[in-house]
């Protein structure tokens, strides 16, 4: 049996408050006294096991880093220090995952003490050793936080990410200047430019994590902590690992990246900043923090963010709970522009696609010039040789609306013309199948007349896409009034 006694820190608890309590709660077994308000806000609880201090993030759903969270790390890291019986602390989170990063209910507001680069730099020049776990994921300032630990443990199916570049930021609490110091330069760059998550495993072959393990997030901490104490698992301060910036490297990535997206501003100041992390620490993070307040004032910042938002926002809608239809095929009808773009968006989502037009020359054209969109998107390395030969291979081409009798969904792309939308509408009415949903990329015609063309309107809904569709991620839903909520 280990020594253990357990409390919660609220986050405007100072030390000598918490070491007064602790005093009062007598022996090491107890548990300190607390009044009801001051445990229903406590963002984090702190364990003392034998010699090692164990902080759990537990603070539904994301274990999001917000200003309480920071001030009860900062707090819980003082306590654990003035107590002589703890000799390595380690960090885990409560719930699916070790933190989710930065809490969006704070997006837009004036940021408040204490920032979490502070609250960061505090972790990694901790005199104790500190050690992190983590599972289910570890999002932005959640890897930055682990990051700052002297020594990390993945768990399986966890997941790291510094996705702040797609919402036309950049890392911005040392993740630019530590994850260069962990691993190669062209990982690190490519991590930090496209914001994608790294699986476990990937993570501990490029040296992000240093070792794995299958138990729970509690005895997951409690093995690292005893690992760290046996030195069976080294420590080392990210900080202070020597990283020499290869400026060509970096020109070459700086290229890259004007190729792919020139009018973007966040990944190449990701670049600028990465260059930085060549500096001493402290130096590094200063021009991080500079780039990043730059980032912050940016047209590009404030779109990406309300495009996040609003992508939050509809999982929200009236509808959401319904179960949706299925949408394993797809008919579109014109194959023009707009035509020949959904029908590539679709295909590139998995999609088997039947394109109709007026004629086997149309067809035919429309085909090609899905293919063309294919190879554009193997050219900018979004898909393989092989992907596109699979995903192509997934297009029928025909002529007349007799094609579509069988798919789950049509999308009718053809010119903005009551009349003739009207007629295709009867016409599909009497060809789709029971149950198919019935699209209209109409941008300004009532979708309401277009579905009293039916013997069912409530198959029938407005799916406005906006040119280039494979490439422009936003689509307009149009509800009309008789629409089913399983078609929403």
């Amino acid at each position: 049996m280990f020594a253990m006694r357990t409390y919660r820190l609220h986050s405007e608890r100072k030390l000598a408050a918490v070491q007064a309590e602790q005093n009062v709660a007598g022996d090491r077994g107890g548990e300190l006294g607390m009044d009801k308000a001051y445990t229903e806000h406590t963002p984090l609880s702190i364990e003392i096991a034998d010699n090692i201090g164990l902080i759990a993030l537990d603070s539904p759903p994301v274990n999001a880093l917000g200003t309480a969270m920071r001030q009860a790390l900062l707090d819980a890291i003082d306590v654990l220090n003035a107590d002589e019986d703890v000799k390595v602390i380690c960090i885990y989170g409560v719930g699916k995952l070790l933190s989710g990063g930065a809490d969006i209910r704070e997006f837009g507001k004036k940021p408040k003490r204490p920032f979490l680069p502070d609250v960061l730099n505090a972790i990694e020049s901790n005199v104790k050793p500190v050690g992190a776990v983590i599972h289910g994921a570890a999002i932005g300032g959640g890897l930055e936080l682990a990051l700052a630990a002297h020594a990390r443990v993945g768990m399986p199916g966890a997941r790291v990410s510094l996705p702040e570049v797609t919402l036309g930021l950049l890392p911005g609490a040392g993740g630019t200047q530590r994850l260069p110091r962990l691993i190669a330069l062209d990982s690190a760059i490519e991590i930090i430019t496209t914001g994608r998550n790294v699986p476990v495993g990937e993570a501990i072959a490029l040296g992000i994590i240093d070792g794995f393990d299958y138990g729970t997030p509690r005895g997951a901490a409690l093995k690292l902590g005893r690992d760290i104490l046996a030195k069976e698992l080294p420590t080392r301060r990210t900080g202070e690992i020597v990283f020499r910036a290869d400026a060509d490297r970096l020109d070459a990535a700086r290229e890259v990246l004007r190729g792919k997206r020139p009018q973007l501003a966040a990944p190449l100041k990701c670049i600028d900043a990465i260059a930085a992390a060549g500096r001493p620490i402290g130096e590094g993070m200063g021009v991080e923090r500079a780039l990043f307040l730059e980032l912050m004032d940016s047209p590009d910042r404030q779109g990406l963010i309300h495009a996040f938002q609003a992508e939050r926002a509809v999982k929200h809608i009236p509808e959401a709970g319904a179960q949706p239809r299925p949408t394993a095929s797809a008919g579109v009808i014109g194959g023009g522009t707009m035509g020949v773009g959904i029908a590539t968006a679709l295909l590139q989502a998995g999609t088997d696609v039947t394109l109709v037009e007026m004629t086997p020359e149309g067809a035919e054209t429309a085909r090609t010039r899905i293919a063309g969109n294919l190879d554009a998107a193997v050219k900018r390395g979004k898909m393989s040789a092989e992907a596109r030969r699979k995903t192509l291979s997934a297009l029928t081409v025909g002529v007349g609306l007799d094609h579509l009798a069988e798919v789950d969904v049509v999308i009718e792309a053809v010119f903005e013309d009551l009349q003739v939308k009207t007629a295709i509408f009867r016409d599909l009415d009497r060809i789709c199948k029971p149950g198919a949903v019935l699209g209209t990329n109409t941008s300004y015609l009532d979708v309401n007349e277009i579905a009293a063309a039916t013997a069912r309107p409530q198959d029938v809904i407005g799916l406005h896409f906006f040119s280039p569709a494979h490439i422009m991620r936003l689509l307009e839903v149009v509800v009309a009034d008789k629409t089913a909520p399983d078609v929403v």
